[in-house]
């Protein structure tokens, strides 16, 4: 995907943002968590990551009730392996985690962020 394109497409997202994306974003950015930088929709090879923390090449996706049909688990799926290829670790939660058990979803990044840690 050309780079313009992309961008068109990350802030188009960014307007969109569902509420769980922006509760998480609240958690994660300017280093509220651990001092971590995270980006929102940033571009990953042909793909745009909901969050991603350059640092530590670690990409969180929140799926929505869209993603539980057969056709959006295979393409999360084989998305999520393309970006694996590229060498980032791929957390995934549900919007539903990120709205009902929030601590619990950053105790998990934070866990995965002291593993990716060089």
């Amino acid at each position: 995907m050309k780079r313009e394109v992309r961008t068109r497409l990350a802030r188009d997202l960014r307007q969109r943002e569902t509420f769980a994306e922006k509760k998480l974003w609240q958690a994660l950015r300017g280093g509220r968590l651990d001092g971590l930088k995270f980006r929102r929709q940033f571009g990953i090879g042909r793909y745009c990551a909901d969050f991603a923390c350059e640092s530590l090449m670690l990409v969180i996706e929140l799926d929505g009730g869209i993603h539980e049909t057969d056709d959006a688990v295979l393409n999360d799926h084989l998305r999520q392996q393309d970006i694996e290829t590229l060498g980032w670790s791929v957390l995934r939660f549900s919007n539903s985690d990120v709205l009902a058990r929030l601590s619990d979803v950053l105790a998990s990044i934070r866990a995965q962020a002291r593993l990716a840690r060089p």
